[in-house]
């Protein structure tokens, strides 16, 4: 049986529309995995198990006003977070060494 969280394709979905607004300091796939992380754990998570009812669960969350709202200010948390302190490569050489 496979498992499908919603919110994963919701927050991803507010990321990509509000990064340009959220003055990030680095937009590199690691820093956007890291704010993901973050504001998923954040968020309770929308798990289905057919793929074809996953824009009745969207379509719940856009209705839903104080839940979008939510979930932009949690994604914005977030991305404040990361972009405070990074640990990307990119910004941050010192990881570079850790990982290699």
């Amino acid at each position: 049986m496979a498992l499908y969280n919603v919110m994963e394709e919701v927050v991803h979905e507010v990321l990509i529309r509000y990064k340009d607004q959220l003055h990030l300091t680095c937009q590199c796939e690691h820093c956007m995995n890291d704010i993901m992380a973050i504001a998923l754990n954040e968020l309770p998570p929308r798990y289905i198990v057919n793929k074809d009812y996953v824009p009745y669960v969207r379509a719940a969350h856009v209705a839903d006003r104080q839940g979008a709202t939510n979930i932009i200010l949690i994604v914005t948390k977030a991305a404040a977070f990361v972009s405070k302190s990074p640990r990307c490569p990119t910004m941050n050489p010192a990881t570079l060494k850790s990982t290699e």
